[in-house]
C-alpha cells in the first residue's frame, strides 16, 4: 500500500501549525518512534521558535516544500557559521547536515514546510540535545532571542552567557 501526502494533508498541517501554541506542528511519515529511519513534514509560522540543538551522532536531511526559512549553523562557541536561507525561490531547496551540527530554523514566511529525515528511534529524552546558550521555548527570553536569530550573520556570536 501507499502512503500518500496530498496537498489536503499540508493544508491541514499548516493549519495545526497555526493553531498551536509552538506555531508549529509535524505530520509523520513513519509508524512509530521505533522506526529506524523518521520521516516527518513540518509546517511553522513565521513567529516559530526552533531552539539551537544538535542531534547525537545523527545528520539530519531536509528539504524545504513550501515558503523559506533561514537555516544557522553554529560553532562550539554559539557563533555562526553558516547561513542559508532554504526553500522555492532561493537558490538552495534541501541540504543534509552533519552529525553533531548544532543548528536553527528560522522560519521566514507564514506557512512554510519542511520535510526531514533523521536515523531513529525516536527517543524525546535523547533526540535532539539544546544550546545552553540558547533560552528555552515559552520563555521570556525566547521571543527576543528569537530576533536575534533573525538578524544573526555569519561570524556573529549568540551566546547570552
Amino acid at each position: 500500500m501507499m502512503k500518500l501526502i496530498t496537498a489536503d494533508t499540508i493544508e491541514g498541517l499548516i493549519d495545526r501549525a497555526s493553531a498551536s501554541e509552538r506555531r508549529r506542528a509535524n505530520h509523520n511519515v513513519h509508524e512509530s518512534a521505533e522506526d529506524p529511519v523518521q520521516r516527518l513534514f513540518v509546517a511553522a509560522e513565521r513567529d516559530s521558535y526552533f531552539r539551537p540543538h544538535r542531534h547525537d551522532g545523527k545528520s539530519e536531511f531536509a528539504m524545504v516544500l513550501r515558503g523559506r526559512f533561514d537555516v544557522l549553523v553554529f560553532d562550539e562557541a554559539a557563533c555562526v557559521t553558516e547561513r542559508r536561507s532554504v526553500g522555492p525561490g532561493t537558490d538552495v531547496v534541501g541540504f543534509e547536515l552533519e552529525p553533531d551540527a548544532w543548528h536553527a530554523w528560522v522560519p521566514i514566511e507564514d506557512d512554510s514546510v519542511f520535510f526531514e529525515v533523521k536515523l531513529g528511534p525516536y527517543d524525546p529524552d535523547t533526540a535532539a540535545e539544546f544550546a545552553e546558550w540558547a533560552p528555552a521555548e515559552n520563555t521570556p527570553e525566547a521571543r527576543a532571542f528569537a530576533e536575534k536569530l533573525r538578524s544573526a550573520g555569519v561570524g556573529e556570536s549568540l551566546a547570552i552567557c
